[in-house]
C-alpha cells in the first residue's frame, strides 16, 4: 500500500505559502504558510504539517485501539481522541519534542484496567505511533 500527497510552495519560508492536495481530495489545494504554521494556532488560516500529523496519530490510534477492543472482545461505542503536538525551536530549527494522545472511551462491559490495558497497546503498535517512535509519544484514557 502506498499513500501519497503532494505539497506545492511559492516564495521565501516566512513570506511564501503553499497548497496540500491528496487523491481522496480531503486536502484539496489546502493552503498553508508561515502564520498558519507558526502564528495562528487556531487554524484559520490555513492547515500545517504538524496539525496534519496529529489528526493522522489520533485517527490511526483511535482505529488501531478499535481493533484491540475488537478482538479483546469488546464494542466500543465511541473512542474520542485528541493528540496534542509540542514543537519547541532548537537551534537554528524546530523540532516535535512529543504527542499527548487524550482518550475518551464509551466501551460497554469493560473496566478501567482492561480499557487502559488495551489502550496502551494500541499506542505502542500503532502505525503512526511507531513511525513517530523517535518522539516521546504519552497517553491519558478515560473511560466515560
Amino acid at each position: 500500500m502506498i499513500r501519497k500527497a503532494n505539497a506545492v510552495w511559492h516564495g521565501t519560508g516566512k513570506e511564501g505559502n503553499g497548497t496540500l492536495t491528496s487523491p481522496s481530495s480531503v486536502l484539496n489545494n489546502t493552503p498553508y504558510s508561515f502564520n498558519s504554521r507558526f502564528v495562528n494556532e487556531d487554524g484559520k488560516a490555513g492547515t500545517n504539517p504538524e496539525e496534519l500529523i496529529a489528526a493522522a496519530h489520533a485517527g490511526c490510534f483511535s482505529m488501531a485501539l478499535s481493533f484491540q477492543l475488537s478482538g479483546a472482545g469488546f464494542t466500543p461505542t465511541e473512542l474520542a481522541t485528541e493528540a496534542s503536538l509540542r514543537m519547541e525551536q532548537e537551534g537554528g530549527g524546530f523540532k516535535i519534542k512529543s504527542i499527548h494522545l487524550s482518550l475518551t472511551g464509551k466501551v460497554p462491559n469493560i473496566t478501567e484496567a482492561q480499557f487502559k490495558e488495551l489502550a496502551d497497546e494500541a499506542k505502542k503498535n500503532c502505525p503512526v505511533s511507531q513511525a513517530l517512535s523517535a518522539i516521546e509519544i504519552t497517553l491519558s484514557a478515560t473511560l466515560a
